[in-house]
């Protein structure tokens, strides 16, 4: 059983986890640099350890954290996400010194990272793939002569690229040849590789991703999917689950494709498996990210399932704690990451010192954040501060709820997304839970807000908007 686990990461994933290991009675043990000193990771766990001045690099120095797993008595280590959460030589380092890894096996991670030797992958196991290269492109005159075959608009991506870098969608031969060698420089900067490879573009898709988990005995599980189509620039910014968009046989549908490509691999711990999904009602794999997910949250109000505390109990060899019949979902969850950004400064980093700061509350409310009322944000990291999380039984109502709740949210001395999404919940599209990855470009109007107070006359407004659109 584990009984102590470094937490090699930050912010407000880095306290999510110490939490998951407090209602465990396992010890928890923080890293942090001289930027994140008054962090509130640093604040909650058991432990906190400086790993020096370094605002990055010292959060993917592996052997230096894994020795210091050793020192300080840890049995086990989880990433978290972003860092080194996807890095396979973390894993085998781990190995080596017989720590705990909490996540996949190097061998998953290093084949579903490689976007290539996923798709081969996927295509074994009869999982739909986006009509693309079968490997990785040579040269501009391949991806030329292929994207000529297939038809454009295509997608350039970096074939180990993640997180919406290293991606371009190229309209014509002019845009191809003028993007490849800037596709080439981001992927080998980023991410230590310059391959690439092209797939065709899905013109306004849908982005369904299906969470699942799988144990050392075999077992694998979905907790249903999520949609994640309201993004900017391939980032994501708001999270539902589940999707107001699929019937129950899509559902059904994806979950399986989702479950079909974890077992594919021999998938150990949380993972999630994404999908395009067109406009005539055709799912394509995309990718799959083997480490927890900044939106499990909305999976984890629908289901109840702690995702975090499973992770911990499949890495310690422990069976699922639910067959797939177990898992029920109920209601509708939304995710709001509050972004430390101006919005109508093509969405700026705004850093700097959280004069006041107020938590939503409430029925169906969570929040997960690392910030305090004077905390110092600092500028080398994401700019997310937030991330809001509201449930309620049907849709309609998780609207009314979201809006209450961003309302009641205050953070003050950093603009941040907040405005902006009380915007897009006020678009008749949303309330009918019709939209695509191209919504927010597709409403420029939603930058000319101005900073909406509730009123009676606003609530009843928004009702009579929902009631309209009620049914799903």
């Amino acid at each position: 059983m584990i009984k102590k686990i470094l937490v090699a990461n930050r912010g407000e994933i880095a306290v999510r986890i110490v939490r998951a290991c407090a209602e465990m009675g396992i010890k928890s043990v923080a890293i942090y640099a001289d930027a994140d000193r008054h962090a509130l990771h640093v604040k909650k766990a058991d432990e906190a350890y400086n790993i020096g001045p370094d605002p990055v690099g010292g959060y993917l120095n592996a052997h230096r954290i894994v020795n210091l797993a050793v020192a300080t008595g840890c049995d086990a280590l989880h990433p978290g996400y972003g860092f080194l959460s996807e890095n396979a030589q973390l894993a085998e380092i781990c190995a080596r010194r017989e720590i705990i890894f909490i996540g996949p096996s190097p061998e998953a991670i290093r084949r579903m990272g490689d976007k290539t030797a996923a798709r081969e992958a996927m295509i074994a196991a009869g999982v739909p793939v986006v009509p693309g290269s079968d490997g990785n492109l040579k040269n501009v005159a391949a991806a030329v002569k292929l994207a000529k075959k297939i038809g454009y608009p295509v997608m350039l991506k970096a074939t180990s690229g993640g997180g919406g870098r290293g991606i371009r969608r190229c309209n014509s031969e002019e845009d191809l040849t003028r993007a490849f060698e800037r596709v080439v420089s981001e992927a080998t900067k980023a991410f230590g590789s310059a391959d690439v490879f092209l797939e065709k573009a899905i013109v306004n898709p849908r982005h369904i991703e299906v969470q699942v988990l799988g144990d050392k005995q075999g077992n694998v599980i979905h907790l249903f999917e999520r949609d994640c189509s309201i993004q900017r620039r391939h980032q994501k910014m708001i999270e539902i689950a589940p999707s107001p968009q699929l019937t129950d046989e899509q559902r059904a549908a994806v979950c399986e494709l989702g479950v079909r490509a974890a077992k594919i691999v021999n998938y150990e711990n949380a993972g999630t498996v994404e999908f395009l999904f067109d406009q005539s009602g055709n799912f394509y794999f995309m990718e799959m990210n083997t480490r927890l997910q900044v939106e499990h949250t909305v999976t984890e109000q629908i289901t109840g399932v702690d995702i975090v505390q499973e992770q911990i109990r499949i890495a310690e060899g422990q069976s699922l704690s639910y067959r797939q019949e177990e898992i029920q979902r109920r209601g509708y969850a939304i995710q709001f990451r509050i972004n430390a950004e101006d919005p109508k400064n093509d969405f700026l980093p705004s850093f700097g010192r959280i004069t006041r700061y107020y938590s939503p509350g409430g029925p169906g409310v969570r929040t997960d954040a690392a910030i305090y009322t004077g905390y110092e944000f600092p500028p080398h990291y994401d700019s997310m501060c937030a991330k809001l999380t509201v449930w309620a039984l049907t849709w309609d109502k998780v609207l009314a709820r979201a809006r209450r709740a961003l309302f009641d949210m205050g953070v003050h001395g950093v603009k941040t997304t907040k405005p902006f999404y009380l915007e897009i919940l006020a678009t008749p599209e949303f309330q009918a839970g019709k939209f695509d990855t191209g919504f927010i470009e597709q409403h420029p109007e939603l930058l000319n807000y101005s900073i909406r107070r509730p009123t009676a006359d606003l609530a009843a407004a928004i009702a009579a908007t929902i009631a309209a659109h009620r049914g799903l």
